[in-house]
């Protein structure tokens, strides 16, 4: 059953138009990564599906609900939890505090989070300023998971961190993953992110380009949309 879909979507920055109709969906239980170079539109997308940018035109549907008009918490509420770029984790609060400040009941809890994420349990008292980058994504995928949200969006999963850290988030999404979670997921690393996903969507310029399984994403379509 389709969870989320977006048709013809159109997105501005004030007079600049970013999308020029994306076409999207997300299956229940799929994974489908969300790719592109730089500047294509990615984040755009999901900040327009969270109504942190708004679409000026265009269909989002979220569990056979229309939410392109929803305010951003209202949307959060329906069941997307967001990791957004740059993790945005509360400074000031501890890393416990930062988990349960949005936690609804459901099936992850912080036991799971801090099983999940073992460092977060370690640091549970530390405010989440003095993590290092790696620990605050995973202290901000599992805040999101602590929403026990029907779709978790990851934005740049794995952006600027080391190896290890790196390593330790794939693990964790690939967990997840095994429990049924439906994610729309963006990283540039495709060595983990192919496995990982059960359908890719491209975007070039704004507009979706290609859609498919990632064994069907030949080596021409990657030079041609991806650079790589």
């Amino acid at each position: 059953m389709t969870l989320l879909e977006i048709r013809g979507l159109e997105t501005f920055y004030g007079k600049s138009q970013a999308l020029f109709g994306v076409d999207l969906t997300v299956d229940e239980g799929e994974v489908v990564a969300l790719m592109g170079r730089n500047g294509m539109g990615k984040t755009t997308t999901i900040r327009s599906i969270c109504h942190l940018t708004p679409a000026r035109s265009g269909t989002i549907r979220f569990a056979g609900k229309d939410i392109a008009r929803l305010r951003p918490h209202k949307i959060a509420r329906l069941g997307i939890g967001l990791v957004p770029e740059g993790r945005r984790c509360f400074p000031n609060l501890t890393v416990e505090e930062n988990l349960l400040a949005a936690a609804r009941t459901g099936k992850w809890t912080l036991a799971g989070v801090n099983a999940l994420f073992p460092r977060l349990a370690e640091r549970r008292g530390q405010y989440a300023s003095t993590l290092s980058g790696g620990e605050q994504q995973m202290l901000a995928i599992g805040r999101a998971l602590l929403t026990n949200p029907s779709l978790l969006i990851l934005d740049e999963a794995t952006e600027g961190l080391a190896p290890v850290i790196r390593q330790d988030i794939w693990r964790a999404i690939r967990t997840v993953k095994k429990e049924g979670q439906s994610i729309l997921i963006v990283d540039k690393t495709l060595s983990e992110l192919l496995p990982v996903a059960d359908r890719c969507t491209i975007l070039e310029k704004g507009r979706t380009v290609w859609n498919g399984a990632p064994a069907a994403l030949d080596d021409e379509t990657q030079q041609r949309f991806l650079g790589v």
